[in-house]
């Protein structure tokens, strides 16, 4: 069975095979994306191609340098993980974004990598999709090239709510206002956190509250204070649901002050992850980070923040998408 993630469409040149490509970045993956996904399955289906999902890693910002990126909803490995579980036909392709290949015209870009390598004969983008050197290229360019090059090409509108369309930019703005419900609302899943548990100075322990310590976290991060969550570990075979708990974010004013610092107290658990890897779903805010005059107010209101979690975390129920992981 082919791999579900393909690292540059030269490995598919070989393939005789027709495709529908989706392209986009997807970040979030979220449920505007996932129907804007299906609904390519399913026309796929009917047209007896093989669907594809071109994505680019790294961000083309971060290649070429324009301004401030956006603060990133999801990592290429989990972008990736989310798109594949969409349908068992699906596969991935993470185009690598390079100066050369910013510097390709439309025409270039069209007849190189989207029919040459990837043999499109229907492709699919957004309303705002822009391609080529300088971004020279639109939909209308698309279409005008494909009746060249023989493929249909189209933009799928996103779906929405009362809220607006469902947009990783909605969903930022959510995450960035403390909304993490109403971010789970737009993503299908509570937006969540990764990164590697590092040795802290041990508090936490010493206080009856053990904390993960999390490192190097690359996702859009909410203002400081707490969040009941559930916590997934991260291991080369997939993820596993470790546990329920509430996590800290902030720069800790009672004992430091200065550094930022996330960490997760799992409830009723006790084993040793430093150098594990988890993942942290951002369940509900329960309150913006607080000084108290030291240590014994400090574990008075996480036991608080504890009670106040439970039944929040108890209505909390694994996706079974997620094959073990919590999502």
């Amino acid at each position: 069975m082919p791999s579900r993630r393909v690292d540059g469409a030269r490995a598919l040149a070989a393939e005789p095979a027709t495709t529908l490509v989706a392209i986009g970045n997807f970040d979030g993956v979220h449920r505007g994306h996932r129907a804007v996904i299906r609904a390519g399955v399913e026309r796929a289906a009917e047209r007896g191609l093989s669907p594809l999902v071109l994505t680019f890693h790294p961000h083309p910002s971060e290649v070429l340098g324009r301004g401030r990126r956006a603060p990133m909803l999801t990592a290429i490995d989990r972008k990736v993980e989310l798109i594949t579980r969409i349908d068992p036909a699906l596969r991935v392709v993470v185009e690598p974004f390079t100066l050369e290949l910013s510097k390709e015209t439309p025409r270039q870009f069209v007849e190189q990598l989207l029919v040459g390598q990837l043999g499109a004969r229907v492709v699919l983008v957004g309303d705002n999709f822009r391609f080529g050197h300088d971004r020279a290229g639109d939909l209308a360019t698309l279409v005008e090239l494909g009746q060249e090059f023989g493929f249909e090409a189209g933009a799928e509108p996103l779906i929405g709510d009362g809220g607006g369309a469902y947009s990783s930019t909605r969903v930022r703005q959510l995450v960035a206002a403390g909304d993490v419900r109403g971010a789970a609302m737009v993503l299908g899943r509570p937006h969540s956190l990764a990164g590697l548990v590092v040795e802290g100075d041990q508090r936490g322990r010493t206080i009856g509250v053990p904390t993960a310590n999390l490192d190097a976290v690359r996702e859009a991060l909410p203002p400081n204070g707490v969040y009941a969550c559930v916590v997934d570990r991260l291991e080369e075979q997939g993820a596993t649901a470790l546990g329920a708990g509430v996590t800290n974010i902030g720069r800790r004013p009672t004992v430091d002050g200065t550094r930022l610092s996330i960490e997760a107290h799992l409830l009723d658990f006790d084993a040793d992850l430093y150098g594990a890897r988890l993942r942290v779903h951002l369940i509900e805010r329960l309150r913006d980070e607080l000084r108290f005059s030291g240590l014994d107010e400090l574990k008075a209101q996480i036991a608080r923040d504890i009670a106040a979690a439970r039944p929040i975390l108890e209505r909390t129920s694994p996706d079974p998408e997620a094959l073990g992981a919590w999502y």
